[in-house]
C-alpha cells in the first residue's frame, strides 16, 4: 500500500498511530543531534538509513505502521512547506540570468532524458518519474513529493530513495575530485556541485571539500533547483487530473495544485519580502529538518531488501544514466556562463 496516497488526513488515535509518529520524531531528533556533532552526516540520510536498517532487522512493531504512514505523508508535506523559507528570490536572482537558465535546463533535460531512458529500459511510468525527480530536482524530498501526486508503488518509492541516497553520497567525493582534475576554480566548481548533486546537505559537504569559495554559490544553485519543485509538482498534478478517466469521481482526482506546493510558494514569497530575524529562521530551519527527517525515516522503513530484490537492475542502470546526464549538462552549462 502506498504510504503517500491521497486518503483523508488520519486522526492520531490510539497507541498505534502515536507509536509510529513518536518513533519517527525520536529518530529525527537523534539524526539532527548526530549532524551537529558530525556536520558531514546529513540528518535526512541518517534517518533514511535508520529506517531501512530497523525494518530489515525486524525490530519495528507492527503497531507503528499507521504512525509511519502519517509521518511519510503529512510530516513530509509540512517539511516541504517550511523548506520554502530557505529560498530567497533575491539570492537566486543574484546568480544572474545565464545561471538561472542553466538551472532550468539542468532540471528539464534531466527529467526528460531520465524519463526517455527509463522508457527504453521498460520501467513503469511512476518508477522512472520518481528517479527523474529525485536526481534532477532535490533528492529524496522530490521523490516523496512526486509520489504524493502520482501515487507510485511502495517498492518503487523505496528503490528510488535508496538510489538517491547511494548516488548522492557518492557524488560528495566524485565532484571535488573531478573538479580538481579539470582544473576548475572554487567558484566554478561550486556552481557545478550545486547543479549536479541531489540533496542540499550533500551539496554542502561536497562544496566544503572543494573550498570556502564554493560553498555559498553551490547552496544557492542547489536551492534554485529546489525551487523548480513547485512548477514540476503543479504540472504533474494537472497531468494527473487530465489523465483521470471519465468514470473517476471528481472527489478522487488530485487537486489542481497540491496544497503543500502552494504553501511552499507562500513561504518563498514571505522570506523574499520580509527580512525575517534569525530568532525566527533558525528554529524554523531545525523544525523543517526535523519534519523531513521524520518523514525520511518513515519512508526508509519501506526499504525492505526482499522488495528491493524484485526490482531488478534496471532502476540502477537508469540511476547511472540520470547521474551522467545531470552532471554533464550541469558542467556544460556552468562552463558556458562562469
Amino acid at each position: 500500500m502506498d504510504t503517500m496516497s491521497a486518503d483523508p488526513l488520519p486522526q492520531p488515535s490510539g497507541g498505534s498511530t502515536f507509536t509510529g509518529i513518536t518513533l519517527s520524531l525520536l529518530v529525527a531528533f537523534s539524526s539532527i543531534a548526530i549532524n551537529l556533532l558530525i556536520p558531514i552526516l546529513s540528518p535526512l540520510l541518517l534517518a533514511i538509513v535508520a529506517g531501512a536498517v530497523l525494518v530489515n532487522l525486524g525490530v519495528l512493531p507492527t503497531s507503528a505502521q499507521p504512525g509511519l504512514d502519517f509521518s511519510a505523508k503529512h510530516l513530509l508535506r509540512a517539511g516541504i512547506v517550511l523548506l520554502g523559507l530557505q529560498l530567497s528570490l533575491q539570492d537566486i536572482a543574484g546568480l544572474g540570468a545565464g545561471m538561472i537558465v542553466v538551472v532550468v535546463v539542468i532540471v528539464t533535460v534531466g527529467l526528460l532524458a531520465t524519463l526517455w531512458i527509463g522508457s527504453l529500459l521498460g520501467l513503469s511510468w511512476t518508477q522512472r518519474l520518481l528517479i527523474a525527480c529525485g536526481f534532477s530536482i532535490c533528492g529524496a524530498a522530490a521523490v516523496a513529493a512526486a509520489d504524493a501526486v502520482v501515487e507510485a508503488e511502495e517498492e518503487e518509492v523505496a528503490s528510488s530513495i535508496a538510489l538517491v541516497v547511494v548516488f548522492g553520497t557518492a557524488m560528495i567525493a566524485v565532484i571535488p575530485i573531478l573538479a580538481n582534475l579539470l582544473g576548475l576554480d572554487d567558484h566554478t566548481a561550486g556552481l557545478w556541485a550545486g547543479g549536479s548533486i541531489h540533496e542540499v546537505a550533500q551539496v554542502v559537504a561536497a562544496a566544503g571539500a572543494i573550498g570556502g569559495g564554493a560553498l555559498g554559490v553551490a547552496v544557492i544553485v542547489k536551492l534554485a533547483r529546489v525551487l523548480m519543485l513547485a512548477p514540476i509538482m503543479a504540472a504533474l498534478s494537472i497531468w494527473q487530473r487530465n489523465r483521470s478517466t471519465s468514470t473517476t469521481s471528481p472527489g478522487a482526482r488530485p487537486p489542481l495544485i497540491p496544497l503543500f506546493v502552494l504553501g511552499f510558494l507562500a513561504m518563498v514569497v514571505i522570506t523574499s519580502t520580509f527580512a525575517l530575524p534569525s530568532e525566527v529562521t533558525t528554529p524554523v530551519r531545525y523544525l523543517q529538518t526535523g519534519l523531513l527527517s521524520a518523514a525520511m525515516f518513515a519512508l526508509g522503513c519501506g526499504v525492505r531488501r526482499d522488495a528491493l530484490r524484485s526490482v531488478g537492475v534496471k532502476p540502477l542502470v537508469l540511476a547511472v544514466a540520470s547521474t551522467i546526464v545531470v552532471t554533464a549538462v550541469s558542467l556544460a552549462g556552468v562552463l558556458l556562463v562562469a
